[in-house]
């Protein structure tokens, strides 16, 4: 299992101390959040894609090669990357970039986006989210996988003996996660190429994420991947933590009230019981964490968010201490006694690249005997 965290890095004013901190700090405190997740022992460290405020990671690679400068085992990815506003070339150009830059160390989520306004900024429609995502993924996909590449679609001018580069580290594409909340086509999508899967997990009650994974599952099997239980689904959930539960609630409330995604909503209490928001001591969020495997099954990535809202950094810092030294130990030691033999591990470069290897082997051991 991978335990990770991802930022979507906004740019909230404290509602406690009325600090807004100003961009460059904003980024800046993004880096030394993925470094302090390193340092405390977490495996995956993720950012999102946005370009309309009040967020300011509109360049992704940038920050991860930033970061991958100054980790050194961390795995780094994308809470999102826009398959739908970007161009499949520059997506492919970028994260192989990225890829050699980091010695592998890089896979990365692909999503619609929900902001309506931002998809005319780049010629696109948000009414063709869902086949924009298709037909994107389905160019990016094989620029990854072939040297010259010719490419007829609808949404982009045709290409003509290209070849994307650089080419993937050691010929093995980054590997994709296909992130939605609710899109059953984004589902299908990540069942037919053989990725995988992430459900955001924070907003819906449990009974959507069941019905969003167990569809991909199925899907999974029916394409010939492997089996249901096999397929490769993360999902994400939202803590804040303090010794005491009751020290949780009244320091994170006004964080929530205020958040732009929960302020005026359901209150904090309900909140928590409808959705997988837990606030609360380091105890009540390994059980909750362990719970998640009854509804979504044996998974391979759990990836929090802790920066949200306003939290200033010394908050969040203290919160990744308390991951790594209280949650983390325990949920790692769970989750492996529980995880059956024949369930893979999330998939890395060093893995994807002896799967390859393995299959050239393979390939050649039933050439000889032919």
């Amino acid at each position: 299992m991978q335990f990770g965290i991802f930022t979507v890095g906004d740019l909230t004013r404290d509602p406690v101390s009325g600090t807004l901190v100003s961009e460059y700090e904003r980024i800046k405190n993004t880096v030394a959040i993925a470094r302090k997740a390193e340092e405390v022992g977490l495996d995956v460290f993720a950012t999102g894609e946005h370009h309309n405020p009040p967020f300011v990671p509109s360049s992704p690679t940038t920050t991860l090669a930033y970061i991958a400068a100054q980790t050194e085992r961390i795995l780094l990815s994308t809470s999102t990357t826009l398959i739908t506003t970007n161009d499949p070339v520059k997506i492919a150009e970028d994260y192989a970039t990225l890829q050699h830059l980091s010695d592998g160390r890089v896979d990365l989520m692909l999503g619609r986006g929900n902001q309506a306004m931002v998809y005319p900024w780049f010629g696109q429609d948000i009414t063709q989210g869902i086949p924009l995502a298709i037909e994107n993924y389905a160019l990016l996909h094989k620029l990854w996988r072939e040297e010259v590449v010719d490419w007829q679609g609808k949404f982009r001018t045709p290409l003509r003996g290209f070849t994307s580069t650089p080419r993937p580290l050691d010929g093995v594409p980054p590997f994709v996660w296909h992130g939605s909340i609710r899109s059953p086509q984004i589902a299908e999508q990540a069942a037919y190429y053989g990725d995988g899967f992430f459900h955001n997990h924070i907003f819906w009650p449990p009974e959507h994420t069941k019905r969003m994974v167990e569809l991909y599952r199925q899907r999974y099997e029916h394409y010939g991947h492997g089996a249901a239980d096999q397929a490769i689904v993360g999902i994400g959930g939202h803590v804040y933590m303090a010794r005491n539960s009751q020290d949780a609630v009244r320091e994170f409330r006004p964080y929530f009230d205020n958040a732009p995604v929960y302020g005026g909503g359901p209150s904090l209490e309900d909140f928590s019981t409808q959705t997988p928001l837990t606030v609360g001591s380091p105890a009540e969020v390994i059980d909750r964490t362990l719970g998640f495997r009854d509804y979504v099954g044996d998974y391979q990535r759990q990836m929090f968010l802790i920066d949200h809202a306003g939290l200033p950094l010394k908050t969040v810092l203290e919160q990744l201490d308390l991951l790594g030294e209280e949650v983390l130990p325990v949920l790692r030691r769970e989750f492996d006694a529980r995880k059956p033999a024949h369930v893979p591990e999330a998939p890395t470069h060093a893995s994807l690249v002896a799967e390859r290897a393995q299959g050239a082997r393979s390939g050649a051991e039933a050439d000889a005997q032919n």
